[in-house]
């Protein structure tokens, strides 16, 4: 076959094409798309009173939603997806039930360069249970009813009290077999 074109087959790339093909130039880009998310993150992280705000609002609906049910983590996550987008209700939230929050539990709130994380810490956990963060402008809560501190009582009255009460055993009639007592079994003679 007769070859038409008998040129020199090497193009002149474009610089564009050439940054976008060579592996510098992805690790530029790359580097560049990271450092412009890093910027809208570190303009967007919410503040402490908008933490606070919203992290409250989120522990008053997970403590006027239990009730006595034992939840899991699965229920919890979904909870928590829903907690994002609603408020509480004023007419069913108890004043009593977040005056009772505030008594027993401390909400801590701590600002990073990108997010903003809050935690509560209370007798029962002492080294603090992350219950939320920001990060972009949004609270996303992790608010679980098993970390919150709401009542507290003694464990027992006094020292002279035993923790475990004897329970006085009941002699019930099992029918007569001479083969067996304690110690005695007659399967393994």
């Amino acid at each position: 076959m007769y070859q038409t074109d008998r040129g020199n087959y090497n193009k002149q790339e474009t610089l564009t094409h050439s940054l976008t093909h060579s592996c510098l130039g992805k690790f530029v880009i790359a580097a560049v798309v990271i450092g412009a998310m890093l910027l809208v993150a570190y303009l967007t992280v919410p503040s402490e009173e908008k933490m606070r705000y919203e992290i409250t609002d989120d522990i008053v609906q997970c403590i006027s939603e239990n009730d006595s049910i034992k939840t899991d983590g699965i229920d919890a996550f979904v909870n928590n997806i829903g907690y994002t987008f609603t408020y509480a209700d004023s007419a069913q939230v108890s004043s009593n039930a977040l005056e009772e929050f505030k008594k027993y539990n401390k909400l801590e709130i701590y600002k990073h360069a990108f997010f903003t994380t809050a935690y509560v810490t209370n007798n029962f956990r002492p080294e603090g249970t992350r219950v939320g963060f920001g990060m972009l402008g949004l609270v996303v809560p992790t608010v679980n009813f098993k970390d919150l501190l709401l009542r507290v009582g003694p464990m027992h009255k006094g020292y002279d009290q035993k923790l475990i009460q004897q329970v006085p055993e009941r002699e019930e009639y099992m029918g007569d077999n001479p083969d067996l007592d304690i110690f005695h079994e007659p399967h393994l003679r």
